[in-house]
This record gives structure tokens, C-alpha cells and sequence, in this order.
């Protein structure tokens, strides 16, 4: 589990919990960057699990932690060119816009992402689009939407079971959560990866 908290512009509190399958490298990683007037959150699967998948998410990683600041239909865009040839992945991806208040947010694959708000109690879902970056893009449109102190984000990769929206919660602080639902949905048949992260 790893968390990091900015006190500047967008106070952002961020922790993630894991379980790789081989009990050695994971496929499933997550990006976590932060700036004075904004962030990129993102969750890549590998195809598989093992050495192969990480080294697709390794790259796929590498490329985003390079360009973050860029519009995510470009980052998904670098991340299929430098993929070719690869397992591929699947990804999520949330920008914040600080000034603006609001995220965008844009999945291919199948790494469901949870936006819950204090008070609201169904959360939003970020839609996703069948694809494999590295192989087979869809169309891509991300969504626009409010954001504010006390939303909470949750990524999750398909090494959770889907029943884990059940016990979500925004209140819960981001690392008890992640960790819990790694804890309690885990299907420990594949790689898995939890990630949290929390206006404040």
C-alpha cells in the first residue's frame, strides 16, 4: 500500500493496496501524479498476469508518468503506439481540473471506476469501452463531470469481484478502504489492485 497527500491547490489524499498472483510481480499498477493545479489517477491491467503483463503495464505506466499533464484521449493514444507488440492492457484513467472544479474520466477495458460523494447514496460509474490499448482501440470520449472536497474516486481491477461496490463507502479513510476491499473481494485468482483517492 502506498498513499501521498498535496496540501497546495487540489489536497488529495491517494492509497492503494495489491495482490499479485505469482507472488512476485503484479501485471495490475496504478499512477498517482499531483500538481499544483491538478492530477492524473490511473489503473492498468496487463492482459494475463505474470512477466508479461508487467511489462505491458510497466510501459503503458512509464508513458502516462511522462505526459500526464496531456488530455487522456492523447495519453491513451501514446500509451497504444508504445503497446504494439505487446500483451496490451486495459486501463482507467481521471484528470482533475482544480480551477474548474471537475474530473474527466475515460476507461477501455474493464477496471471499473467509482466516483462516491458525501451524502449521495448511489455512486457514479465511469462507463467503460471494450478495447485492448496496444491492440484495439475504441472510440475515445471521455466524460466530464463536478468534483469536489469529500469525493471520493475507487479504481478497481477485475481481480475484484464486481460485489465490492456494496461496501464502498466515502467516509472511510482512502487506505483502510482500499486495503478492506482488497481484504474482502479479492478473487485471488488473478492479479488485483485497489486504488482510492480523495478530494479533501
Amino acid at each position: 500500500m502506498a498513499s501521498a497527500n498535496v496540501t497546495d491547490v487540489l489536497p488529495l489524499t491517494w492509497a492503494a493496496a495489491d495482490f499479485a498472483l505469482s507472488g512476485g510481480c503484479s501485471g495490475d499498477l496504478c499512477v498517482a501524479r499531483v500538481w499544483t493545479q491538478g492530477a492524473l489517477l490511473a489503473v492498468i491491467d496487463g492482459i494475463g498476469h505474470g512477466k508479461e503483463a508487467y511489462e505491458a503495464a510497466a510501459c503503458a505506466r512509464a508513458v502516462l508518468e511522462a505526459h500526464c499533464g496531456e488530455p487522456l484521449q492523447e495519453l491513451v493514444r501514446r500509451c497504444h503506439e508504445a503497446l504494439r507488440g505487446t500483451r496490451g492492457v486495459v486501463m482507467s484513467l481521471v484528470s482533475f481540473d482544480a480551477p474548474a472544479g471537475s474530473i474527466s474520466w475515460l476507461g477501455v477495458g474493464n477496471v471499473r471506476v467509482l466516483l462516491l460523494r458525501r451524502g449521495v447514496p448511489a455512486p457514479e460509474e465511469l462507463m467503460l469501452r471494450p478495447g485492448v490499448v496496444g491492440a484495439q482501440l475504441p472510440r475515445l470520449a471521455p466524460a466530464t463531470l463536478p468534483a469536489g472536497p469529500g469525493d471520493t474516486l475507487v479504481f478497481a481491477t477485475d481481480g475484484i469481484r464486481n460485489d465490492f461496490a456494496n461496501r464502498t463507502s466515502p467516509v472511510v479513510e482512502p487506505g483502510v478502504l482500499a486495503r478492506g476491499i482488497l481484504a474482502n473481494h479479492c478473487l485471488e485468482s488473478d492479479d488485483a489492485l485497489v486504488l482510492v483517492a480523495r478530494i479533501s
